[in-house]
């Protein structure tokens, strides 16, 4: 690279510098883009698969044991009524993961993709699914705070049973200690239907669990996209950038 023609310089030190510092800056955004794309095909599939998982926990919570008889009498607890798993760790999740997963790949192949402008739809998909996410972790909690809606006797008498929430809190169930999640022989109050507290502690903690690992992945996308909207996604396309004139 001849700065100065008239005074043709060659191999000087300062010379050989000025093309090591070119070509370490010229690399950087080639090496920031290929971690763009790999990560956006590695959060994408993550995402679709979680978003997915959800929606089936979310569902099976309406039918305990199994059974659609207490959809059709409506005993089914009020947080699994609200299906967060449904619209928020499910829907709201997998429209961003499909665009995520569709853009990472299409772009790996490098295809006029209009990189920034999906890395910017990827980022706005990612804040909505983050926010669904939340949505799903706040009411799965509430759900297990709650427990069940099940039938119980309320008195030694066959008469005191009555279909409610035999676990919410009151002054005899205050305390870790007599939480019912800690207290699995108390698991035998609800009658009806058989088995619902597993049942509801099994798929409400999976909803938990899989919401907290989808904020995770959601707040890293959004990151991975803002790097996007910078610099792009095709790694092909952008490599072109780490070749100068001059520089070898």
């Amino acid at each position: 690279m001849q700065l100065f023609p008239w005074k043709q310089p060659r191999s000087t030190p300062w010379v050989l510098l000025l093309q090591s510092q070119s070509r370490l800056h010229l690399s950087f955004p080639c090496r920031l883009v290929m971690c763009v794309g790999r990560c956006s095909r590695i959060v994408g599939p993550c995402l679709l698969v979680l978003g997915m998982v959800s929606v089936v926990a979310s569902i099976l919570l309406l039918f305990p044991g199994g059974s659609w008889q207490y959809v059709v009498d409506g005993h089914i607890s009020r947080r699994a009524k609200i299906v967060p798993g449904i619209w928020g760790g499910g829907v709201m999740v997998l429209l961003a993961a499909t665009h995520i997963t569709a853009v990472g790949w299409r772009c790996a192949c490098c295809s006029d993709c209009g990189t920034r402008r999906n890395a910017f739809l990827s980022v706005v998909l990612s804040k909505l699914a983050l926010l669904g996410s939340a949505a799903c972790f706040f009411f799965s909690g509430l759900g297990l705070t709650d427990g069940p809606l099940c039938l119980y006797n309320t008195t030694e008498l066959s008469s005191g049973l009555i279909w409610d929430y035999p676990f919410v809190d009151t002054p005899s169930n205050r305390g870790l200690e007599n939480f019912y999640l800690f207290c699995p022989s108390t698991w035998g109050t609800c009658l009806e239907p058989v088995g619902i507290v597993a049942w509801h502690v099994t798929f409400f903690s999976m909803l938990l669990l899989i919401s907290a690992a989808e904020m995770v992945l959601t707040f890293l996308q959004i990151i991975n996209g803002c790097a996007g909207c910078l610099c792009g996604f095709c790694e092909r396309k952008e490599a072109g950038l780490s070749r100068a004139p001059g520089v070898r």
